[in-house]
This record gives C-alpha cells, structure tokens and sequence, in this order.
C-alpha cells in the first residue's frame, strides 16, 4: 500500500475526522488488509488563516509546499490537504509538490456527476464561497453552482470560526444553517448541497434538510484510500503531481 501523508491542521477537528474515516474503512471494508501508513503534519491554523485573509497567495503557496515536502521527507507517496480553502492554490502547489496531490475539490465533482446534479448549492468559508476554485470544475461539467447571501455567508464563515474549528457544536447553529439550505432550496431551486468545508459535516449530515449533502471530507478519504491500496481510477485533475 501507498503511504498517505496528509496535510491537516486546517482545522484540527476535521484532521481527526479524516483519520477516524481511514482507519474506519480499514477496520471494516478492507479488514484483509493491513492498518496503512499515515503521516500527518498538523499545520497552524492562525497562520493560514492569516495569509488567507490577506490573499497573499504567493506566501501561502510557499508554506504549503514547505509542509508537503515534510511529509515527503517522512516516507508520504502522496499528499492530501484535509481542507477546502487551501485548495485556491491547488494548481500552482500541486505543479511545485514533490509528490502527488489528490483534489477534494474534483473529487467532489467526480461524485456530483456520478448523481447527475445539476444545480449545487455551496457553503463553506468565506473564500471558498466567494472564489471560483469550486465553481470551475463544475461549469466544466455543466453543473451550477449557488451560494448564500453576504449576509448568511458570514454567519457561516463566523460560525466556522467561533464554534466548529473550536470542536463547539450548537443545536441552534445547526439550525441556521438549515433554514439557509431551505431558502436555498426554496428561492434558489438548489437539487443538493455541497459541504465546502471539512468542518460542516461536524455539524450537518446526510439525513437533514431532505436534500442530498455531498460530504467533501468522506469523498476526499474515499479517494484516499482507493489510491491507497491502488484501487484508484483518475479523472481529470484528480491527481496531480
């Protein structure tokens, strides 16, 4: 098997997650094989965020490729950043990297084609919101992509920020985030909703707001693992190296 390095910190809570996904697969769907390699390089997430909310692409390109070539030095044939917004960079990362890099985002495509949507709603951080990192592979493929109001993308980039990178999970923030998918459904004609960052399904799951959520951080470790164990058939842009 392949070893997974994966880039985490961005937040933490969703670093765990992906983890607990992993080894959970392994624990059950691939019981015959062994427990794989995991390297994880838990980056500081004031420090992102702060080349983040400057938009200084340059320096946050630089410490991306500074943290991945950690992971390579650690024995890692390959690379997954356990977060949406720092793919805003994947292109010019991945095209520096010393290793191959798996794409939550066209991952998260690959799946919306699979389902035949058409029409997707997005929620995440404010960036993966207002940029079009996400939108492109879409277009590409026909699908639509929607996102909130300024005023609810806030509420949501606040809420990120304030309680679930923190590990605080609020019934009534939970259902904020509900009544923004309804007016979306409802207003915006939205056929399902992407979770646009690996925090969300900390908080929402698949059996709420009676529309199809796509997980990115599920798709993301189902992508990881397939490649893992060399069972992993690549679309365009899904792996870079």
């Amino acid at each position: 098997m392949r070893k997974i390095g994966i880039l985490g910190g961005l937040g933490p809570e969703s670093t765990l997650d992906y983890y607990r996904t992993i080894i959970g697969a392994f624990n059950h769907q691939h019981r015959k094989l062994a427990y794989p390699e995991i390297i994880v390089y838990s980056a500081n997430l004031n420090a992102f965020m702060q080349m983040v909310t400057n938009k200084d692409w340059p320096a946050l390109i630089k410490w991306l490729l500074e943290k991945i070539r950690f992971l390579h030095n650690g024995g890692a044939d390959f690379v997954a950043m356990a977060s949406n917004t720092p793919h805003i960079v994947f292109e010019e990362v991945s095209a520096k990297a010393p290793l191959p890099l798996l794409s939550i985002v066209e991952a998260t495509c690959s799946r919306a084609q699979t389902m035949g949507l058409k029409k997707i709603g997005l929620l995440g951080t404010s960036l993966t919101m207002e940029a079009d990192f996400y939108k492109k592979p879409f277009i590409l493929e026909g699908i639509k992509v929607v996102v909130p109001t300024v005023e609810e993308q806030q509420l949501i980039h606040h809420r990120l920020f304030s309680e679930i990178e923190l590990g605080i999970i609020k019934d009534s923030t939970r259902d904020e985030l509900l009544a923004i998918i309804k007016r979306m459904k409802e207003q915006q004609q939205i056929d399902s909703v992407i979770l646009g960052c690996t925090e969300l399904p900390l908080l929402l799951t698949e059996d709420m707001g009676r529309i199809p959520f796509l997980n990115t951080s599920a798709i993301h470790c189902e992508s990881i693992i397939k490649y893992c164990i060399n069972d992993f058939q690549a679309g365009p842009g899904l792996l870079t190296s």
